[in-house]
């Protein structure tokens, strides 16, 4: 749908909603909703970006489809939320890897990158030193090519989110006190309780819809897999990285060290959320899912699923010969996954933080 239609359709939606008010205890998008009368595009980026996907009122709206109204509110926030990733995006020219990415781009990434590893590799015969990681790729590689990764990554996604603000907060709809409706002064601890339990995955009772009268808490479960498996990764690197630059410790750092245990427990729960959404997604009710993303969430979940599989394979097996090519398979799906962050799934948890703040 072309952007222009997009912004009509979806101001044409909320309005509907607005006049309804049917849903407006189910989750952050209707309250911010009712604070408007008109919908204009860094409105609905707003409201896009506060939804969860959750389903609760697609489900309970008198005027979906069937209904000549046909009104999908998960799916056209799912349109317009993608839209505002790309408009948002720095370099804007990559902006259009969200709508071009898919699973083919983000194997083919990892493949190239573990090809180019392979070439430049010191060795990738048995080494002298079992698990000497820095034998196949040297310290100042590994360092000076991830560390750049990483930091470009960073700086994609800060100025993402940047522009994102910057083009919403004048929209948001304050009453006098500079307070939107209901809200307190000291919220910022409920902020972080629903940004860290993902509260908004379940609008009503205590578990996810998938599918019309289904639900279960699977989505809820394996979504806090994946999100505290990337955090516990995420800080095992970190407690690696201090180790290493602090107090001069090289890995590979034995399996009852900080860094592997974290690892390992992160990874764990890594495989099974990736893996259990990619599942999930397949057997979700469509009507809730914009199928034109579903090469963009397939990538990130295959990334995702590719990095820890291969991350454990070398724990498990780092002292044995193949040790070399699991490395370099390793990080060549590690770099793919850096490249992509900016431009995929994995900025819908970014951008709804944002809007959640901006709309407290």
């Amino acid at each position: 749908m072309p952007q222009v239609d997009l912004t009509q359709h979806g101001a044409h939606v909320m309005t509907v909603c607005n006049a309804c008010r049917y849903c407006e205890q189910y989750c952050p998008v209707f309250p911010a909703m009712e604070e408007r009368r008109t919908f204009g595009k860094a409105d609905l980026a707003l409201l896009a970006n506060l939804c969860h996907n959750c389903g609760e009122c697609l489900y309970a709206c008198q005027y979906a489809p069937p209904h000549e109204f046909g009104i999908n509110v998960p799916k056209t926030l799912a349109q317009i939320r993608v839209q505002s990733y790309q408009d948002y995006a720095w370099p804007r020219a990559l902006g259009l890897a969200f709508t071009r990415h898919n699973l083919r781009t983000g194997i083919a990434l990892a493949a190239t990158f573990s090809t180019i590893l392979a070439l430049t590799a010191r060795t990738l015969s048995p080494v002298g030193r079992t698990a000497d990681f820095y034998a196949v790729v040297s310290h100042n590689v590994m360092v000076g090519l991830f560390g750049g990764v990483f930091l470009f990554a960073v700086t994609a996604m800060s100025v993402g989110v940047f522009r994102f603000l910057h083009d919403i907060q004048p929209n948001v709809q304050r009453p006098e006190g500079g307070l939107t409706r209901g809200q307190t002064r000291g919220q910022t601890p409920v902020l972080f309780r629903d940004i860290l339990t993902l509260r908004h995955l379940h609008a009503s009772g205590v578990d996810c819809v998938s599918a019309e009268e289904h639900r279960t808490p699977w989505r809820r479960w394996l979504h806090h897999c994946a999100f505290y498996g990337f955090l516990l990764c995420f800080a095992s690197t970190t407690v690696a990285a201090i180790y290493d630059n602090v107090f001069g410790w090289r890995a590979p750092y034995d399996v009852a060290s900080l860094p592997v245990i974290l690892g390992a427990i992160g990874g764990v729960g890594l495989l099974v959320g990736s893996f259990g959404l990619w599942i999930l997604r397949r057997r979700r009710d469509r009507a809730l899912i914009d199928e034109t993303q579903d090469g963009l969430d397939e990538s990130f979940l295959a990334l995702l699923f590719l990095t820890t599989l291969t991350g454990l394979a070398l724990l498990v097996l780092r002292d044995e010969p193949v040790m070399p090519w699991l490395l370099v398979v390793h990080l060549g799906v590690v770099l793919a996954l850096f490249v992509t962050l900016p431009y995929g799934k994995f900025v819908h948890g970014l951008y709804r933080a944002a809007a959640l703040w901006i709309a407290r």
